[in-house]
């Protein structure tokens, strides 16, 4: 894991010495395009709305409860799909695999060429939601959670990003670019909403510091 993450370092201090005076300059070129969250205003009022109680357990917690990545349409699968999504000049073959292309992460700001170094973060994680009701939800209900193309749950972000977040919660992490931290928020409640999942009086406590100053 630590020869990974040197890897992934040493490929980003590259990135960011050969690219900081564009990136400085001008806007992103790829700026990915999951849905666009409730304005903040919104998110404060559904925020508000939300039972607040401690996380349950993960007890009978496993990833193979949540079934994703299904068939979105023909070959392409829920992560192709959000990768073309997310991507500029994405190319994609014969099995909807996306071959070159330009995805920008939203969390770190870091831009990538190559598909494998992105994960497609579910905003507010599987285990998350199992904490906070998910666990009394059906099969067929937990599928369509974790392929939610409608709701801004699916974002392609950076890959040790995305692990180093793992099932945290806003309490817990935060995307280190600090622009996108309101937007994040956003996007956290209006899945938590829409989903009827709870929170915990911490993780509402942040939510209301970053939506304040949103």
């Amino acid at each position: 894991m630590r020869m990974i993450y040197a890897r992934r370092l040493a490929v980003l201090a590259t990135s960011a010495a050969l690219t900081v005076t564009g990136l400085l300059a001008t806007a992103p070129a790829a700026q990915a395009a999951m849905p666009t969250p409730v304005s903040a205003a919104t998110a404060r009022t559904y925020l508000a709305s939300l039972t607040v109680k401690a996380e349950g357990s993960s007890t009978g917690y496993s990833r193979d409860l949540f079934p994703h990545w299904i068939t979105q349409s023909g070959a392409c699968n829920t992560r192709e799909t959000v990768l073309k999504r997310d991507g500029v000049n994405v190319v994609t073959d014969s099995s909807c695999a996306s071959v070159s292309g330009s995805w920008y992460s939203e969390y770190d700001g870091a831009t990538w060429t190559v598909a494998s170094d992105l994960d497609i973060d579910h905003v507010v994680a599987l285990s998350e939601a199992w904490r906070s009701g998910a666990s009394s939800w059906t099969t067929s209900q937990r599928q369509a959670f974790a392929n939610d193309l409608t709701r801004p749950q699916l974002i392609a972000v950076t890959d040790n990003v995305n692990q180093s977040k793992g099932d945290l919660d806003p309490a817990e992490w935060l995307p280190s670019r600090t622009a996108y931290r309101c937007t994040y928020a956003r996007a956290w409640v209006h899945v938590k909403y829409h989903w009827n999942l709870s929170i915990d009086s911490a993780e509402k406590s942040a939510l209301q510091s970053v939506l304040n100053g949103c």
